[in-house]
C-alpha cells in the first residue's frame, strides 16, 4: 500500500491515520504536503467538532522518511513544519492517540495536538542530534512550552528515547492508557470533546496560545451564538446541550 493518510468524520470526530506501516508510519514529503490542505478541509467542515490523530498499526510515527532527508534535509524540514504548524493552527481540539514509537516528526505532529493519550508501551524521542540537524525554531519553542527547558534539552542534546512515564510526569503525555485500553478510552473522550461548546473551545484554545488581540471578538461571538443559553438551559432542565457555534466562514 501506498503512503498516506486516511481519514474518517464519524459522530463529529474526524480521525486522521498516518499509514506507511512499511516504516513505522515514517511520512514522506508527499505526506507531508497532505496535512495542511487536509486540516483546512476538516477545520471548514461543520460536521467535525474534534480530531483525533494516530498511526496505523501499533506505532504512532517513526518520524521523517530519512530516504527524503538525503535528497533535500531543508525542504524535508520546511514540509514538517508548515504541517506542524498547521495542526497546532487547528481550531478545534486535536488529540493524539499514541501507540509505539512516537519520534522525531512524529513527536512534532504530537506536540502539535492540544492534548496527547498513549499506550503504556509508548516511547517518545527526537532525534535532529543523530543526523547533524538543526530542530526548527517553531518546533523547539512549542516542545519547552510543553515540557519545559530542561526536558526539551535532555531531548534535543541527547537523541535518546523516553518511556511514557517519563513522558507523563514532564508533560509531554497527558493520559497513560493499560495495553489495549487507547482506542476505547480516545472514543470515549473524543466524543465527550465533541458535545462540548465548540466556542468555548476556540476561544480557549487561542488564548492558550498567547492571543491577547481577540476578546471582543469572542465577546461578540458569544452574544451571538446561543451557546451559553443553551449550556444553562440544558443544566437547568437535567439534559445534554445541543451547541450550534461554529466559526464564521472566511
Amino acid at each position: 500500500m501506498e503512503p498516506q493518510l486516511r481519514h474518517t468524520v464519524t459522530d463529529g470526530v474526524a480521525t486522521v491515520v498516518i499509514d506507511h506501516q512499511a516504516k513505522r508510519n515514517a511520512m514522506t514529503a508527499d505526506m507531508w504536503r497532505q496535512v495542511p490542505p487536509l486540516l483546512a478541509g476538516l477545520a471548514a467542515d461543520p460536521a467535525v467538532r474534534t480530531l483525533v490523530l494516530t498511526g496505523a498499526g501499533e506505532t504512532f510515527c517513526a518520524g521523517a522518511d530519512i530516504s527524503a532527508l538525503r535528497e533535500s534535509a531543508g525542504e524535508a524540514q520546511d514540509l514538517a513544519v508548515r504541517a506542524e504548524d498547521a495542526l497546532a493552527a487547528f481550531p478545534k481540539p486535536a488529540l493524539a492517540a499514541v501507540r509505539g514509537y512516537c519520534v522525531g516528526g512524529g513527536c512534532q505532529l504530537a506536540a502539535a495536538c492540544d492534548l496527547r493519550f498513549a499506550d503504556e508501551g509508548a516511547s517518545f524521542g527526537i532525534t535532529p542530534a543523530k543526523l547533524g540537524i538543526v530542530y526548527p525554531a517553531s518546533s523547539t519553542r512549542r516542545l519547552v512550552s510543553l515540557v519545559g527547558p530542561a526536558t526539551a534539552k535532555y531531548l534535543l542534546f541527547s537523541g535518546e528515547l523516553i518511556d511514557v512515564e517519563r513522558a507523563s510526569r514532564t508533560g509531554l503525555v497527558d493520559e497513560v492508557l493499560p495495553a489495549g485500553q487507547l482506542g476505547k478510552r480516545v472514543a470515549e473522550f473524543a466524543r465527550v470533546l465533541a458535545a462540548r461548546s465548540g466556542l468555548t473551545q476556540a476561544a480557549a484554545k487561542e488564548f492558550a496560545a498567547g492571543r491577547t488581540d481577540r476578546d471582543a471578538y469572542w465577546r461578540e461571538q458569544a452574544r451571538g451564538s446561543g451557546d451559553t443559553a443553551e449550556g444553562v438551559a440544558a443544566f437547568l432542565e437535567r439534559r445534554q446541550p445541543h451547541f450550534t457555534w461554529s466559526a464564521p466562514a472566511g
